[in-house]
């Protein structure tokens, strides 16, 4: 067993399956935020003790085209399989989302395409899945490190998740919401801003979206509503004061909901945090 204290993680992403909760996220790191071409998971029956690390993909041993920058897996159960969505880079290949399955949560997972989700010409990160009107999507970010301001946006999917369906859709912009900060980039521009980490929700009658970003110093949970998908976004500022952010909503066990996060946002410091979530 491992507490939670002791392991690093970024972007952690809890899956509640069969009365345990299984932990996912940035795990195997080089150098600073780097991370080792394999995804690893915990697992936990109270979210303070883990058993784990245990490899759910290995992308060298399976020569997958991704060798570097394995980061934010996020595991979803649909129609009785288990589908993870990740970010891959390489050398020669822009950073993008693909969605690998498996039959259980620990793998071994996958891939169901042979190609990137995404849009091979953009650089892309942070794919996340939703469903609206019983059609499968996957939305994702445009990277700031190619548009500057970076971009929210969601592509439709095939029902069995291999494909895509049309064209992507811009959602919104950072800079839509006044509380993100920018900063200037010698190699990218200036007034860049960063989006991160959607993840979406239903509440109070309302399609709700917490991401993340920069604001007032500091990396941040900021928060977004629609009607739908597809309709106008408004938002509202951080969440919480302190430095951390990549965030998701679960429903543990005791029937709370919390959200998980990593903080602090400090390279080698960051840990998995859940705090019950109230709205």
């Amino acid at each position: 067993m491992i507490k939670k204290s002791d392991i690093r993680i970024r972007d952690p992403f809890i899956l509640v399956d069969d009365g345990k909760y299984y932990m996912y996220g940035t795990t195997d790191f080089g150098d600073g935020i780097a991370a080792q071409p394999k995804y690893s998971a915990y697992v936990s029956s109270d979210l303070e003790n883990f058993e784990g690390p245990f490899c759910i993909f290995d992308g060298e041993a399976t020569g997958f085209w991704a060798t570097k920058d394995y980061w934010a897996a996020e595991v979803w159960k649909y129609n009785g399989k288990y589908y993870l969505f990740g970010s891959f880079k390489s050398e020669i290949h822009r950073r993008a989302s693909q969605i690998l399955a498996a039959d259980n949560p620990l793998g071994p997972f996958k891939p169901i395409s042979d190609k990137s989700t995404t849009p091979e010409e953009w650089e892309c990160l942070d794919g996340t899945f939703y469903v609206e009107n019983g059609k499968p999507y996957m939305v994702f970010c445009h990277e700031w490190v190619q548009c500057v301001d970076g971009e929210m946006c969601a592509v439709e999917l095939s029902e069995d998740l291999s494909t895509t369906v049309g064209e992507p859709v811009l959602l919104f912009r950072a800079g839509d919401n006044p509380a993100v900060t920018g900063f200037n980039s010698r190699r990218f521009g200036e007034n860049c801003k960063i989006t991160d980490g959607p993840f979406l929700f239903k509440k109070n009658g309302k399609l709700n979206m917490i991401w993340s970003s920069h604001s007032n110093g500091k990396y941040a949970v900021l928060e977004a509503y629609a009607d739908s998908l597809f309709s106008e976004w408004h938002h509202k500022p951080g969440r919480f004061e302190f430095d951390g952010g990549h965030a998701m909503i679960f429903k543990a066990l005791d029937g709370k909901e919390y959200i998980s996060l990593h903080k602090p946002n400090k390279v080698g410091e960051e840990r998995a945090t859940f705090i019950e979530f109230n709205d």
